[in-house]
């Protein structure tokens, strides 16, 4: 993906948000490109690149205009997981700095999974510990035959903890018991069979194209919709099928049918027309 910066980029972004650790290119129609830019480290987490990405997603939460959101590591690698010097200063923190320093992590995976807009991980090379974790916050994951994910860290005498929530949503619990406790490496097609990953292209370039299709895609999608859609999922998901569930989710679309978008979508359709947030 060639991730054009185009003046002017999405309202409420600017070339500030580019942190070095982090950057962020975004086009006019609402397409961002966000990069764990430390391929020195195979974008290995620090405390630093889980502070820089939290703040790019709380900034992205509140962009005008933003339609997608991918995320990619540079020089081929997804994540490699923890930084080894991260974990070197964090066994000689208290329990109550590595909470504080834990719960950092947390706060950035729940500001990518409340972010309104899609979200979708664009994973090569190794996607292992909090990289498996950051792909499965994301809506959607698309992922080269090459490839790897792991979480790993029982090895280290460490838990999964903070990423759980995310890779337990994804992939079941059953799914999720094994992977955490074998560490077992596995490939993107296994990745895909249990649902952290939605989709398996061949290559890099195959990759790029896979993310210009999905861009485009999203392009004919009313973000306002797309963003109470995402919320829908969590409102029903688990929720036993009672009155009060049909309460909710009659109350839901009949504030859409009545709303901006949906009167204009559906009048729209009904004309052969195109509707405002329809990119050509």
């Amino acid at each position: 993906m060639t991730n054009p910066i185009a003046d002017p980029l999405v309202e409420g972004l600017d070339d500030d948000l580019d942190t070095g650790l982090v950057t962020v290119e975004a086009t006019p129609e609402g397409l961002a490109v966000v990069t764990l830019n430390r391929p020195e480290r195979r974008n290995a987490f620090d405390a630093e690149l889980i502070a820089a990405l939290s703040e790019t997603f709380e900034t992205l939460h509140g962009a005008e205009g933003v339609r997608v959101v991918f995320l990619r590591g540079a020089g081929g690698t997804f994540s490699a997981g923890a930084d080894l010097q991260w974990m070197r200063d964090a066994a000689e923190l208290t329990e109550a700095d590595n909470r504080a320093d834990a719960m950092a992590m947390a706060r950035m995976l729940k500001r990518l999974w409340d972010l309104p807009a899609l979200t979708v991980a664009l994973v090569e090379g190794g996607a292992f510990g909090v990289g498996g974790g950051l792909a499965a916050a994301c809506d959607m994951a698309v992922a080269t035959e090459g490839a790897r994910f792991s979480f790993s860290e029982v090895k280290l005498g460490l838990i999964p903890a903070t990423v759980s929530p995310y890779v337990v949503a994804a992939i079941g619990p059953r799914a999720a018991r094994a992977l955490f406790a074998t560490a077992r490496v596995f490939g993107a097609a296994e990745a895909q069979a249990l649902g952290l990953v939605s989709e398996v292209v061949a290559d890099a370039a195959a990759l790029d194209a896979a993310a210009e299709r999905i861009g485009r895609e999203m392009l004919d999608c009313a973000p306002g919709a797309v963003a109470e859609a995402k919320l829908l999922v969590d409102e029903v998901y688990g929720k036993q099928i009672d009155h009060g569930l049909m309460e909710e989710t009659s109350r839901r679309i009949a504030r859409a049918r009545v709303g901006e978008e949906g009167q204009e979508g559906v009048r729209a359709f009904l004309d052969h027309a195109r509707p405002s947030w329809a990119v050509e």
